[in-house]
């Protein structure tokens, strides 16, 4: 049985409207002053000011940094720690996507330990205690809010660096799933297929273990059951929660386990051509699914089981005359991807170079690059099915 070391963090708080009490809740911390870090989406939706009102109303001197992006990076953070300076906060709130809270971390990691973002790359590097820090998640995908990780992008070198210690894992989450319904689209189907994903890696790879087993099935059965419905009805608030609480759910998956070969195959994706993270994990996640599958054929069949009948008939004509656990969960996973209007191949992104299509020495040289890289991954380290650089390549060409 696989050993684990798991300590249930932070308080959660579900159900549409609890928002409101963000303010009463910064109240069990000591301090005045609150640094609320939100990107401009979440700015121009009108959230941050609903944030900054409750915070308000309870005797809170509230400022917002709002200068970061999708994939903060170390230019981010540092901005933010010169604010954070000036102004000398006793509490950080993370409002808005993974990009926000990443961010609110990584301030809170360079702010309460000094240093540089770099310095915290790795695991149980925080040199002394850090702010409190609240989470408010706008979308329902990285789960970050349940997790001790920042994930900052280098600002020179793009590489994704996993900042990760027990002292910067958020003290409370407030799960408000109204506030996932005003979020774009494309927001929604990025979001949404990365705790996907999350859901199917950590339950798959060589961490799994009896506590996050739990957390992985219950996120694949929510999100498995209302990422369509949030789709097709962007307003079906029950289908919103059930997503939200399935991307939490598979964020202390994570927290308990980790990801695997599909994460380390996207990243290099982002970093070269700028690929959203949901888009370059998604079309790479039905071909690792059938590499790995020779390995956790049985932990995907468990998966299955957790689909109504209804899904699981569809499945099982779409995968055709191949009905092994692997393939059925593959021929899912792209369904998705097309419903939600994304890529399902490398070619078909608007970033992949066109070139390619017509120049086989460059195409060798770009995948070669890219799966050097991904076999550098951290998260390939976790894959259940041990990669090699070959593999890698291969996973990228059946992906064109």
């Amino acid at each position: 049985m696989q050993e684990f070391d798991y300590q249930l963090r932070p308080r959660i708080l579900f159900g549409p409207g609890t928002l409101d009490r963000l303010g009463s809740l910064a109240l069990e911390f000591h301090g005045r002053r609150v640094l609320v870090v939100s990107d401009p989406g979440v700015v121009n939706a009108g959230i941050f000011e609903k944030g900054r009102a409750s915070l308000a109303r309870s005797g809170f001197e509230v400022l917002g940094f709002h200068d970061l992006q999708e994939n903060p990076t170390t230019a981010h953070v540092e901005h933010g720690l010169r604010v954070a300076q000036a102004f000398q906060p006793n509490l950080i709130v993370g409002l808005g996507g993974g990009s926000s809270m990443d961010c609110a971390k990584g301030i809170n990691f360079v702010y309460s330990c000094g240093g540089q973002m770099r310095d915290y790359w790795g695991v149980g590097k925080a040199t002394s205690v850090m702010l409190p820090m609240i989470a408010v998640p706008t979308t329902s995908g990285t789960g970050s809010e349940t997790q001790s990780f920042a994930l900052i992008s280098d600002a020179e070198t793009h590489v994704k660096m996993a900042c990760g210690d027990p002292k910067a894992a958020c003290r409370i989450a407030i799960l408000d799933p109204a506030l996932t319904v005003t979020q774009p689209a494309m927001v929604t189907a990025l979001t949404g297929i990365d705790a996907l994903t999350h859901a199917i890696e950590t339950y798959v790879c060589n961490r799994a273990n009896p506590m996050s087993a739990c957390f992985s099935r219950e996120a694949w059965r929510l999100l498995s059951n209302a990422f369509a419905r949030v789709l097709e009805n962007p307003g079906d608030l029950e289908a919103r929660g059930e997503m939200q609480l399935g991307a939490c759910f598979a964020g202390m998956a994570i927290e308990a386990s980790m990801l695997g070969a599909a994460h380390a195959l996207a990243n290099p994706l982002t970093a070269t051509f700028g690929v959203p993270h949901g888009q370059a994990v998604g079309v790479m996640m039905p071909h690792i699914v059938r590499f790995n599958s020779r390995q956790v054929e049985s932990r995907y069949a468990e998966l299955l089981q957790l689909l109504t009948p209804d899904q699981l008939a569809s499945v099982q004509d779409q995968a055709q005359n191949d009905l092994s656990a692997g393939a059925q969960i593959a021929s899912l996973f792209q369904c998705w991807l097309s419903r939600a209007g994304l890529a399902t191949s490398l070619s078909q992104l608007p970033q992949w170079p066109k070139h390619l299509a017509h120049d086989a020495t460059a195409l060798e040289a770009i995948i070669g690059s890219l799966a050097s890289s991904a076999q550098k991954q951290w998260t390939a380290t976790f894959n259940p099915r041990l990669t090699t650089e070959k593999d890698m390549q291969e996973l990228y060409f059946a992906a064109l």
